[in-house]
């Protein structure tokens, strides 16, 4: 194992740690703003671990909210009874960067349970095939993952499946391009070394929504 993915590694296990914190502290609750669970988990990463910087906006999404991708900001919403939410936090830890995604159902509704461990279940599966599959592009696997979406009848709610992870600051250094992100534009075989001639690790994200039933799931962490 290189030692840029083992600190990846670590970065993540202290966001899981977080999350799993999260949901001790039972902060994910009907009646709470989705703003005002923001701050409770920024407040809480750095009373666990110090954490004061993300390398990307910290998002938490509830209801209706659910169908809506990274770069969209819709209004606040209260969590409701019954609710799905889901949070998304890029940390960075000792100049690392996690990302990490997951899906909470306050209820026992079938098809919101359905749909946030669908998320779960199809990004192994999405995983498994880019182990398989070592000379797959990103726009292979984006094709891939909106084909699971829609097998699993949801439809896949992101212009991308995911995105490279590193040393922070990714994404100054490598800017926007989409060679970046698992996008249905970038043709480039994921393991290609990068400018650097280092190994790339990337992010797969799996963002579910029924339209119909105006929600969505998430989950993402490190893949490669």
């Amino acid at each position: 194992m290189s030692n840029t993915l083992e600190q990846l590694q670590l970065a993540e296990e202290k966001a899981a740690q977080l999350f799993e914190e999260i949901e001790k502290r039972s902060i994910i609750k009907a009646g709470s703003t989705e703003k005002q669970i923001n701050t409770q988990v920024f407040e809480l990463a750095e009373e666990l671990f110090g954490i004061k910087k993300y390398w990307h906006k910290r998002i938490v999404r509830a209801g209706e909210n659910t169908l809506h991708p990274y770069d969209e900001n819709p209004p606040d919403l209260v969590v409701k009874e019954d609710d799905i939410v889901f949070l998304d936090f890029g940390p960075i830890l000792e100049e690392w960067e996690a990302d990490y995604g997951r899906t909470y159902v306050l209820g026992n509704d079938p098809t919101k349970k359905r749909l946030a461990s669908d998320s779960e279940r199809l990004w192994f599966v999405a995983q498994k095939h880019v182990l398989e599959h070592p000379e797959i592009t990103g726009a292979e696997l984006y094709n891939y993952c909106v084909q699971l979406a829609q097998e699993a009848g949801w439809e896949f709610g992101g212009p991308i499946a995911g995105h490279l992870i590193g040393h922070f600051p990714h994404e100054q250094l490598d800017g926007e391009e989409k060679t970046n992100y698992i996008h249905p534009e970038n043709h480039v075989a994921l393991r290609e070394l990068d400018t650097s001639g280092q190994q790339r690790h990337w992010i797969i994200e799996i963002h579910l929504v029924d339209r119909e039933k105006k929600i969505g799931s998430f989950f993402e962490q490190i893949a490669i």
